[in-house]
């Protein structure tokens, strides 16, 4: 493997289980000996290209196996013109498509392309058009597609087989981005277009070394493949375990710095998990929200996460948590949600970001999904910024939590109490967990068949 640009079958050996590897067949067209468009030079091009990497169109096709998991593995040889979709580069990426989709395999495009093939004109253009179809065509089939983009990924190449996948891994300092060097403004930073930059403009999930791409590869297959129809067990309270005696206890407990937050939940849910990143929007929120899927603990199936952190949630957060709903909901693979936020982001760059319209998308999500949803209240449920995360009829509270229509400090305040009126407000409210299960919103005890009990009164009025 060379150094500074691995071949197609270099990265493929590199990322697969070579005794499982079989190249697939591909239809070949007939074509003029330069081309449809009759360019001058072509076909002297394409033999002299076909020489140097031993590949007679710039992707090769196979299947193979990752880390245990089959999928159907599509890598571009940037050697072979740049790596550009002609049409017989189209005739490959529809041939893994549907053979993907007749054997229920995920797919998984090694990308470094620097777009369409000018000398085939609007016929290599169009190709972008067939490809997303086949990529829709398996979204629709409920398979998952993860990308890998190599260096470079631009034009039409990322526009549709890196971005439109489900999720991005990049390799380190790979030029990602729609623009290709040659066509930029002159003036445009280089470092915008790079793996780093679309992470962190939420585009692309994760920057993954060349040394530890097979693993990752591995890790997010076994996940992405894992449907189940049984819902995420409730977690177990990791705080405390005895029930408020007032409302204002139970808004002080949530907002005790020492109080567990979502990495602690995370940590003691799944053994192993792998996150996604942005809401393909241009937009991240790792303060507020941490979504992604992983194994748990309690039977080793595959769980989605989206677990807020305590702070408040930026219209990113939402729009990622949204992303990852729909997503387990194409996978069929249930979801656990953690609500713990003061409320959503009120500042008026959020205004601009279009937070209204980010939980009305979030609401939807989760009202429309038809995976089963499990929710945890395990700090601060504050109003409708938490609301959007809870699953109706599934959502339990943890001891040290509280859900509530308006802080008890803004209802006072609206209500033109003074400020030692707050803890009555609280207790007026009815925001403790155990207020809660009383008026029906949260479930008290644990599900049936579910390993774990959060804090609630049990059928026969004892404490859980």
């Amino acid at each position: 493997m060379t150094a500074a640009r691995p071949s197609a079958r270099e990265l493929l050996a590199l990322v697969t289980d070579p005794s499982a590897f079989t190249e697939l067949s591909y239809p070949e067209r007939e074509s003029a000996p330069d081309g449809p468009l009759g360019w001058p030079g072509y076909g002297a091009a394409r033999a002299r290209a076909a020489e140097r990497t031993g590949e007679s169109e710039s992707v090769v096709c196979a299947t193979a196996e990752i880390e245990g998991t089959r999928a159907v593995l599509i890598a571009f040889e940037f050697g072979f013109l740049g790596g550009s979709l002609g049409r017989r580069t189209g005739d490959r990426l529809e041939a893994a498509h549907r053979h993907a989709r007749a054997h229920r395999l995920p797919v998984v495009p090694l990308v470094a392309t620097g777009g369409s093939r000018m000398q085939e004109g609007m016929l290599a253009l169009t190709q972008l058009q067939r490809v997303a179809r086949e990529s829709a065509l398996t979204r629709e089939a409920g398979l998952a597609q993860v990308a890998v983009v190599r260096d470079p990924t631009t034009g039409g190449g990322w526009a549709t087989l890196g971005a439109g996948a489900d999720v991005v891994l990049a390799l380190p300092g790979a030029q990602v981005g729609f623009a290709g060097s040659r066509v930029r403004p002159p003036d445009a930073d280089p470092a915008a277009y790079t793996a780093e930059a679309q992470v962190a403009a939420g585009s692309a999930d994760a920057v993954v070394p060349p040394g530890e791409l097979r693993r990752t590869l591995g890790l997010w297959l076994r996940l992405l493949t894992g449907r189940s129809g049984t819902p995420a067990p409730v977690p177990a309270p990791l705080g405390a375990t005895d029930p408020p005696a007032t409302g204002w206890e139970a808004v002080l407990r949530a907002r005790d710095p020492r109080r567990p937050r979502a990495g602690r939940y995370l940590d003691a849910y799944f053994t192993r998990r792998a996150a996604i990143v942005g809401d393909r929007c241009g937009g991240t929120d790792p303060e507020g929200i941490l979504c992604g899927f992983g194994v748990t603990a309690h039977d080793g199936r595959t769980v989605a996460y989206a677990a807020q952190t305590g702070a408040a949630t930026r219209p990113a957060g939402y729009r990622t948590a949204t992303r990852l709903i729909r997503l387990a909901d194409r996978l069929g693979i249930p979801v656990l949600t953690l609500v713990d936020t003061p409320g959503a982001a009120n500042d008026a760059e959020a205004e601009r970001q279009g937070v209204g319209a980010a939980i009305a998308e979030l609401f939807g999500a989760v009202a429309g999904t038809r995976i089963p949803v499990t929710t945890l209240v395990v700090g601060e449920g504050g109003s409708g910024g938490a609301l959007a995360l809870a699953a109706p009829g599934r959502t339990w509270a943890a001891p040290d939590s509280y859900f509530s229509v308006i802080a008890p400090e803004s209802a006072a305040a609206i209500l033109k109490r003074p400020a030692d009126q707050v803890p009555a407000t609280a207790d007026h409210l009815r925001l403790r967990p155990q207020d809660l299960v009383a008026l029906g919103v949260v479930r008290a005890g644990a599900d049936d068949g579910e390993a774990h009990r959060p804090w609630g009164p049990t059928p026969d009025g004892r404490r859980g």
